[in-house]
This record gives structure tokens, sequence and C-alpha cells, in this order.
């Protein structure tokens, strides 16, 4: 059993092939939510590597996208070496993501420990968080545990699954005194309705799954062996050609079609008895629509949130985003509440706030129609 872990045998994967339609029409299918800066000056995704160089080699981050936004990935992310930027070629949900990462690690280092991290959350405390991850990595290094993140919830979201909690765990023999604390994670619980949701906030005993693990390449590997063989099959191919961009390129557009669709969480995570979570004492937020992003804009006395030039009468409650890079205006507003207005340079969208979820079936809209395509 090791008592310390390398930081050359340390390595991220970055998930970050979404295609992010919650927000449309900022986030297109060539610049998705993760490639884009909603909040800042850097995009999620170059925010989600910066978080992780301090504890990571450059050469040990990959990031995993498809060939639409692979380019993107790479301007941004000059840093990272290019056979490191991994695109698919069709998405395949993320237990085959994930399968492809550990082919990736596993080539470079069997002993190596990887840590799964998706590229568009929000996490202000960048050391809190490196500092859970650290430790997180230091015990997935020790022995077979495999290891989650959770975020203590901040109100009963139906949104996010959740993990509920069993006992703490002791530190481990040998090591130095955690500073996160470390629980047997009982079972994983889909997106709850509200009530539920209320009972799991209240009770303090379950944790939001923010959809962070890590493990070591052994470890991970055996639970797909014992609960997905042919995610263990392919895993074991794609392990031969991974450091060879150019064959792994060729073997993946071949095989990857036909590879199940299935998450990390049902194809793995459910099934397995070594789930450990650690507590994620750290600001997070997965900022999955519009909606959530008036949670990090200084509203004005009415509640109005906006990003723009804004000026209205009796409205209230409106989320305003004005994306324009030329000829920007502004926009007025009267006697509206409760909805979303997002100005780009080729469209303008309104909806209702309690209506976010179905921009998605927008963009489906768009995508059908021949005229219309261009802005999806």
């Amino acid at each position: 059993m090791k008592t310390k872990i390398n930081p050359k045998d340390r390595f991220v994967i970055i998930m970050a092939g979404g295609r992010g339609e919650r927000f449309w029409p900022v986030s297109r299918e060539k610049t998705p939510k993760q490639l884009l800066a909603l909040l800042g000056k850097k995009s999620f995704l170059q925010e989600a590597v910066e978080r992780v160089l301090p504890l990571v080699p450059a050469k040990n981050i990959f990031v995993i996208t498809n060939a639409v936004q692979a380019p993107a990935v790479a301007k941004q992310c000059p840093r990272i070496p290019k056979g490191n930027i991994v695109a698919e070629p069709v998405g395949r949900d993320t237990c085959a993501a994930v399968t492809l990462g550990a082919a990736l690690v596993g080539a470079r280092s069997t002993t190596g420990v990887m840590a799964v991290l998706p590229a568009d959350h929000v996490i202000p405390n960048a050391k809190k968080f490196q500092k859970v991850l650290e430790e997180a990595f230091d015990l997935a290094a020790r022995g077979q545990a495999i290891v989650t993140i959770g975020i203590k919830p901040t109100e009963p979201a139906t949104g996010y699954g959740y993990i509920e909690l069993g006992n703490e765990l002791p530190n481990p023999s040998g090591a130095k005194k955690y500073k996160t604390t470390f629980y047997k994670a009982e079972r994983f619980v889909e997106k709850p309705n509200l009530d539920r949701a209320l009972e799991y906030v209240n009770s303090g005993n379950y944790r939001w799954n923010a959809g962070m693990f890590i493990w070591s390449f052994i470890t991970v590997t055996q639970g797909l062996e014992r609960h997905q063989p042919e995610m263990f099959e392919a895993c074991q191919r794609w392990f031969k050609v991974a450091k060879d961009p150019a064959k792994l390129t060729r073997v993946l557009k071949k095989e990857y079609p036909e590879i199940k669709k299935i998450s990390i969480d049902y194809a793995l995570m459910e099934h397995a008895h070594n789930v450990v979570c650690a507590n994620g004492d750290f600001e997070w937020d997965d900022l999955g629509a519009w909606t959530a992003l008036a949670r990090h804009l200084k509203p004005d006395p009415e509640g109005n949130c906006a990003v723009g030039d804004f000026v209205h009468v009796d409205a209230a409650r409106n989320i305003v985003y004005d994306a324009r890079t030329k000829n920007r205006t502004p926009i007025a507003v009267v006697g509206l509440r409760d909805s979303i207005i997002v100005q780009t340079d080729d469209v303008t969208m309104v909806a209702h706030r309690t209506q976010a979820q179905k921009i998605k079936e927008m963009v489906k809209k768009l995508a059908e129609d021949r005229r219309l395509k261009r802005l999806v």
C-alpha cells in the first residue's frame, strides 16, 4: 500500500465536450458554455485548468472534448500539450469519457492517480478546492477507494443528484492529519422532487453530487472490469495506442460510435461498494442555466441582474445579458418581470425564468430549420 503519492503520478482529466445548450444563444456548438467567459475575463475551462496546475504538471492534464471544439480548446489552453487534447468522435456520456481518460493515464503511468473534473464549474475559492483535491489524491493513492467530492447543499435543489453519507472515516494510518472529512458513501440518489430534496438538506446527511471523481488507474479499471466489462475491454485496446495521437484518433473513430452510452454514475458509482465522499467545504456552482447566473451578479433594488447597458421602468427579477461585441445599444424594458433577455450579434432571446430548461427545445427547433441552423 502506498504511503505518499508522487506529484508526477497525479493526473487530471477535464471533461469539456458538452454543448451547454441551456446557455443559448451565447453558448453555441463551436463555443459552448465551458469556453465562454460569462463571469470574468477567463473561460470556465481556463479557470478549471488554472485551479489544478498547482497540484498537477501541465503535461499530466488531459482535456476530453469533441472535434468541433478541439481547436478552440487548444487555443485557450496553450500550456497543455497538443496531444493531451483528445476529441471524442461522438458524445457517448461520461462513462466512455472516463474509460478513455483511464487509458490515457495508464499509458503514461500504471501507478497513476487521476481526478476526473467537469470543465464548467464555478469555484471562487481555488485554495480550499485544491486542499480537498490534494487530500483526495492522497487517499485514492493509498488503497482501493473511489473518491468523490460532495458539496454541502445550500438549498433543496432538484437539478442535482445527491450522495447519502455513511460513517466518517478515520485518518489513514501513517498519513498526515487530513483537513478534509471523508465519509463512506452509502448511496447515490438521482435528482429528487422538492419535498425529498428538502428532507435531504434538513437531514444534513446528504451532499450534492458534483461529478468530481478521484481514483487510481488500477482502481477504476478494476471497477470497470467488474461492473462494465465491455468498457474495460475498450480501455485495454485504447491503452495500447494512447501514446500515439494519430493511432488513437483512428481507433476511436472506428470504435466510439458503438460504445454504450451511459453515465459513470449509473455504470460504476451506483454499483461500487468502495466509494468514499470527501466533504467539499468550498463554494461551488454548476451554473447549469441562465437562472443560475443571477447568483453571481449583483441585483438592483428590484432584483434585476444585468450584464450590459440596461434601463427599465417597473421591471423586476429579470436576468439581462448583452453579449454583443459591436454596435452595443441599451436594452430598455418596461413592466417585465421574471424574464431572461439575452442579446447577441445575430439573435435576441426572451424567455420566462420558469421556462429556462426549455431553451434546449429551442436549440433543437433551430437545428431542424435549414434557415436557422447557423444559430446553433
